[in-house]
C-alpha cells in the first residue's frame, strides 16, 4: 500500500485562514496556495497508508479528551537565521496547542516522533523566500490581530502535487468554549491589511 505524508493542525478560520493564505502567496511563497492556514500540531510525517486507521482512532482519542479554548494571533515573529520563516504569533491558546500537540505525538501511540526543532505554535505566512519578501511580510503583518474559539483540530494528507488536503476534522469532547473578550478582528497597519 506504500506510504502517505500526513499533518496535524488547527485550521485558522475565515476570513483570516483566506486573508493570510492570500498574504503568503502576496508575498511570493509558491507553496502558499496548497497549505491551509494552520498552526501546526503534527509537522508532515510520513506513515504507512495501513497505519491510516490506528492514526484516525489515536487522533478520536486526544480529541476526546481535548477541551475547546480561546485562540488570539497577534502580531509577528520570524525564526530567522535558524529557519527562513516569518510567521503570526499565537499569544493565547499556545499552552493549549502544547498540550495537544504532545498528545498527537504520545510515545505509545501510531504519531511518536521526534521534532527538528522545540515545538513553538505559530502560523506561517513567509517560507524559503527571498530576505526582502521576508521582511515585507514581517513589518505588514505585523498588526495582524484575530481571535476565535478553537473547538477541534484537522488532519490532513498532502498530495502527489504538494497540496494538502483535509481528512476529517476532530472536535473537542468538552461542550463549553471560554468566553471571548471582543470579536473576531483583523488590525491593519495603515495600507497593511484592508
Amino acid at each position: 500500500m506504500g506510504t502517505v505524508t500526513i499533518g496535524v493542525s488547527i485550521a485558522v478560520p475565515e476570513p483570516h485562514g483566506s486573508l493570510l493564505q492570500e498574504r503568503r502567496a502576496g508575498f511570493g511563497d509558491a507553496a502558499a496556495h496548497g497549505i491551509p492556514t494552520h498552526v501546526t500540531l503534527l509537522p508532515p510525517t510520513e506513515v504507512a497508508a495501513a497505519q491510516l486507521p490506528a492514526v484516525e482512532a489515536h487522533l478520536t482519542e486526544v480529541a476526546g479528551v481535548g477541551r475547546p479554548f480561546p485562540m488570539r494571533l497577534s502580531g509577528t515573529g520570524t525564526f530567522r537565521p535558524l529557519s527562513p520563516v516569518v510567521y503570526v504569533r499565537v499569544v493565547q491558546g499556545a499552552e493549549d496547542c502544547a498540550w495537544l500537540q504532545q498528545r498527537v505525538r504520545d510515545a505509545s501511540g501510531p504519531l511518536a516522533r521526534e521534532l527538528q526543532f522545540p515545538y513553538h505554535p505559530h502560523v506561517t505566512v513567509a517560507h524559503g523566500i527571498d530576505e526582502a519578501a521576508m521582511d515585507r511580510a514581517f513589518e505588514e503583518l505585523a498588526g495582524f490581530d484575530a481571535q476565535w474559539p478553537c473547538t477541534g483540530f484537522a488532519f490532513h494528507e498532502q498530495g502527489a502535487d504538494g497540496v494538502w488536503r483535509k481528512l476529517r476534522e476532530y472536535t473537542f469532547g468538552g461542550s463549553v468554549v471560554p468566553a471571548q473578550p471582543g470579536a473576531l478582528r483583523e488590525v491593519g497597519r495603515s495600507g497593511a491589511l484592508p
